[in-house]
């Protein structure tokens, strides 16, 4: 006897699939999917039963579609380290710093960033782009006046106004990281990926991208929602010299339209007409000579001159060679206070989401925009 013919009926509808793929759409992962649909102001503002109201409201983000901003304007990026003290008596007079890892990351405790000189912020920007990714702790930037801590930030270069974030009424320089109090969408999220991992340098797709950055926590879960980072430059290092030559003079476009597409997927709003731009498949840093790999899953999208399949290959590899580097990444936790200045253009970065009990988890970045990614000549097995 033939076997039967078995017909299933369907468990879902496949619109409501594809609808549900224009979220994340391609490589582009959005473990964050914020917007004014998922704040809930009223528990943020009042609390509940079980959550403290939010510690910063004045730090709430707010959507406003009415808004638009023009594109950005090119700028000469004047990059403040190369004038640093090697020695960094400015920067770390008084206080003390350990390393996090053998390769990456530094911990600083007993200074006041908000109280640096000129001398001791050009040693800032010295000290992170060799450390790559720095945690100060105890710092006051959460209490400063939204537009000191702004104007602190901006001695590095103009702020980068994110294209899709939410933002504090009045500061749309800042970007912010929100999850409100009893938000239980982390469960949705894994109904449809396997992980929260999600490994970018910041707006890479912008003509000049972000070089110093700062995140620092207003408010966030006991445990949980730390940050890894990965430096890019021993990423590259740790490559054959031959594999580093065939990548020198490559370049790869990167992508905003992606992150524009899913925050209009999601209801939200798009407050700067997405761009595109090329860089260089590795980067060279102004203050250390440094060079280091550039791409990243979120925002790269294409290797200039390469047939699709070709670009696929080599993108995965490198993407899977930064992932799976954990002896040159470093995972940092967060703590009331703490100030996490990295280089943006020598490393990436994914948040963990792994905290499911509805703690809220704010966090404000500042991110001043550098210099256009440039490339030096090959130097051999340096």
């Amino acid at each position: 006897m033939a076997p039967a013919l078995l017909v299933s009926e369907p468990q879902t509808n496949a619109e409501q699939e594809w609808q549900k793929d224009k979220l994340q759409s391609g490589d582009f992962k959005e473990a964050f999917q914020q917007g004014a649909s998922t704040t809930d102001y009223e528990v943020e503002l009042k609390g509940t039963g079980r959550f403290a109201p939010a510690k910063y409201p004045h730090y709430l983000p707010y959507w406003d579609a009415t808004i638009k901003y023009p594109p950005l304007e090119p700028f000469e990026h004047t990059e403040h380290g190369l004038d640093a003290d090697p020695s960094f008596s400015n920067l770390l007079s008084g206080g003390q710093f350990k390393d996090l890892t053998g390769n990456i990351g530094a911990e600083v405790t007993g200074i006041q960033l908000s109280k640096l000189s000129n001398a001791g912020k050009d040693e800032l920007a010295r000290f992170v782009a060799e450390k790559k990714v720095v945690a100060f702790r105890a710092q006051d930037f959460a209490d400063l006046p939204i537009q000191e801590a702004l104007d602190f930030a901006e001695y590095y270069g103009p702020s980068h106004i994110h294209p899709a974030s939410g933002a504090p009424k009045g500061f749309p320089g800042v970007h912010l990281v929100h999850r409100s109090a009893s938000d239980t969408t982390v469960y949705d999220f894994f109904q449809e990926r396997t992980n929260s991992v999600t490994w970018h340098s910041d707006v890479s797709y912008e003509i000049q991208p972000p070089g110093t950055t700062f995140l620092y926590v207003l408010d966030g879960p006991l445990a949980g929602g730390d940050t890894l980072f990965a430096n890019l430059a021993v990423a590259y290092q740790r490559l054959s010299p031959a594999f580093r030559e065939r990548l020198h003079g490559l370049q790869a476009v990167h992508s905003g339209h992606e992150q524009a597409e899913a925050a209009l997927a999601r209801g939200s709003i798009v407050r700067r007409a997405p761009v595109s731009n090329v860089h260089p498949l590795v980067r060279t840093h102004p203050i250390t000579g440094e060079k280091a790999l550039y791409v990243n899953p979120q925002f790269t999208r294409r290797i200039v001159g390469f047939k699709k399949e070709e670009s696929d290959y080599l993108l995965k590899f490198l993407y899977d060679h930064i992932a799976l580097g954990a002896d040159f990444h470093a995972r940092v936790k967060w703590e009331p206070g703490t100030v996490v200045v990295w280089d943006n253009r020598v490393t990436s970065h994914t948040a963990i989401l792994d905290w499911k009990d509805g703690y809220r988890r704010h966090l404000a970045r500042l991110t001043p925009r550098a210099e256009k990614p440039y490339e030096t000549p090959f130097e051999g097995a340096k």
